[in-house]
């Protein structure tokens, strides 16, 4: 029998509690491995719920300008996938009841030779992968590996997803359906548009119905957007290009970039309780 994995047991933890999931993305390795330590404490310590690791790549086709800024920036000083491995594994030792999550892209994965590259992960404590440029057609071998390994897949929908393929996307997905907010890359927005929200709650009405929790990611920059998504349904909030346009804002003096972040945070989990 497959091992059951952490995302679905914070799930379940949260939603006993009345509470959202906050999930937190940073890139791996930056700005540099030591404050990238800080920076993930203090999300956490902060409210974060889950943490989603983005291994730097070349080609982030789904991530907007500001994290594929902080990815070139990290792959210029050397973080690779085994960098973002050992990472985690040493972020575990204090945090281990928080999920970790890595995003990435299929041709990492895939040019590694899948099962040695998710048992890897397994052995270094990661929980999950969320892997945007796999489609579902394409995923089995992918699938069964990592939930042999309790591995959490973790695949994305957009506003525009048909009911019969969010269903298909829900019964492959074992951590939660991540679904896109907006059309288009990553990135803060200064608002939402109507249909996000329809879409929200058009999804959630057949995550429900798979029993597999639904994150809303992509355009989140402050509390009223993260209440909204909410409100239309979502168990969770992912937010990214937010937390990387702070760390970009302030990485010559650390002291005031965590301290913002963990400011912002505390006011995103609020919303979440």
């Amino acid at each position: 029998m497959p091992e059951r994995n952490k995302v679905n047991a914070l799930f379940d933890k949260l939603s006993e509690k009345g509470e959202k999931a906050l999930i937190c993305y940073v890139v791996g390795g930056y700005p540099d491995i030591e404050t990238s330590k800080e920076i993930v404490g203090t999300l956490i310590e902060s409210g974060a719920d889950i943490i989603e690791i983005g291994i730097p790549f070349s080609d982030p086709m789904a991530d907007g300008p500001i994290i594929q800024a902080a990815s070139l920036k990290a792959l210029a000083r050397g973080v690779t996938p085994s960098t973002c491995f050992r990472f985690v594994n040493e972020m575990k030792k204090k945090y281990n009841d928080t999920p970790f999550l890595f995003m990435t892209y299929s041709n990492i994965v895939f040019s590694n030779n899948p099962k040695n590259f998710l048992s890897t992960a397994k052995k270094n404590h990661i929980d999950g992968f969320i892997i945007p440029d796999l489609n579902i057609e394409e995923s089995l071998e992918y699938v069964g590996i990592a939930r042999q390994l309790g591995l959490a897949t973790v695949f994305l929908s957009a506003p525009n997803t048909t009911n019969k393929r969010l269903a298909e996307i829900a019964s492959v997905s074992s951590g939660f359906v991540y679904m896109v907010s907006i059309f288009g890359t990553t990135g803060s927005r200064s608002k939402f548009e109507k249909y996000t929200f329809e879409a929200v709650a058009k999804t959630k009405v057949i995550t429900n119905r798979c029993k597999i929790p639904l994150a809303v990611g992509f355009g989140i920059s402050n509390p009223k957007d993260g209440r909204n998504i909410i409100k239309s349904g979502a168990d969770g909030i992912i937010v990214g290009s937010s937390l990387l346009k702070l760390i970009l804002e302030n990485e010559n003096d650390k002291d005031k970039m965590l301290f913002y972040l963990g400011n912002f945070i505390k006011e995103l989990k609020s919303i979440c309780i």
